[in-house]
C-alpha cells in the first residue's frame, strides 16, 4: 500500500547548509548519509513524496539511486533551477510554484496548499485549508493551519499525511477563517 509524504530542504551536497542551519554533521558526506537513512526509514519504493524545494546541489543522481520512493513531485525552491541532470522518470518537476494537494473524498477531503515559501494567507485559507511550506529551516513560526515541512523542523524526517493531519489537529484555526471547508 502506498503512502503520501511531505518534506523539503535536504540541501544534499551543500556544505554551507551545515553551518547556516547548525546541522550536527562534520561534513557533507555525513549529512547526506544521515538524511538518506532517515528518509529510507519511513519511505518505501511504493510511496509518493511531495517535495517542497531545495533538494540538493549539483548532480544528485547518486543520491536519488539510494532513496526509496515510487514518485517524487518537486515543487521548486530557490536551489532547484538547473539540476535536471539528477532528475529521472520518477522525479517530476512541477512547473507551478503553488500546488494544491487534495486527499480523500468530499466532505472529508483534505486540501493542502504546498509552496516552498511561507504564506501568511494562502488560497482558501479563509475556508480552513492547510498550508505546508519550507525555505525557513525551522526559524519561522507557523500561523494557523500551516507547518514548515522542512527537515530542519521535523527531526530530519519526511512527514506522512497522517502525521501532518495530527499536527494540524493541534494547530489553531487560520487567523482569517470564515468557515471550515
Amino acid at each position: 500500500m502506498s503512502n503520501i509524504f511531505f518534506t523539503s530542504d535536504h540541501h544534499f551536497n551543500h556544505a554551507g547548509i551545515i553551518e547556516y542551519c547548525e546541522r550536527p554533521f562534520k561534513n557533507v558526506w555525513a549529512m547526506n548519509t544521515y538524511l538518506i537513512d532517515k528518509w529510507n526509514e519511513k519511505i518505501t519504493n511504493e510511496d509518493t513524496v511531495y517535495y517542497l524545494g531545495d533538494f540538493g546541489f549539483g548532480d544528485c543522481g547518486e543520491i536519488l539511486k539510494r532513496l526509496r520512493y515510487s514518485s517524487i513531485q518537486l515543487i521548486r525552491g530557490d536551489h532547484d533551477k538547473n539540476q535536471t541532470t539528477c532528475f529521472n522518470d520518477r522525479f517530476h518537476v512541477r512547473e507551478d510554484r503553488i500546488f494544491e494537494f487534495k486527499a480523500g473524498k468530499w466532505p472529508e477531503q483534505i486540501q493542502i496548499i504546498l509552496c516552498h515559501w511561507c504564506m501568511r494567507a494562502w488560497p482558501r485559507s479563509h475556508y480552513g485549508t492547510w498550508h505546508l511550506f519550507a525555505h525557513s529551516h525551522g526559524k519561522l513560526e507557523p500561523i494557523g493551519k500551516s507547518w514548515d515541512a522542512g527537515v530542519d523542523n521535523n527531526n530530519f524526517e519526511p512527514l506522512s499525511l497522517d502525521e501532518i493531519s495530527d499536527i494540524m489537529r493541534g494547530r489553531p484555526n487560520n487567523p482569517n477563517l470564515v468557515r471550515e471547508v
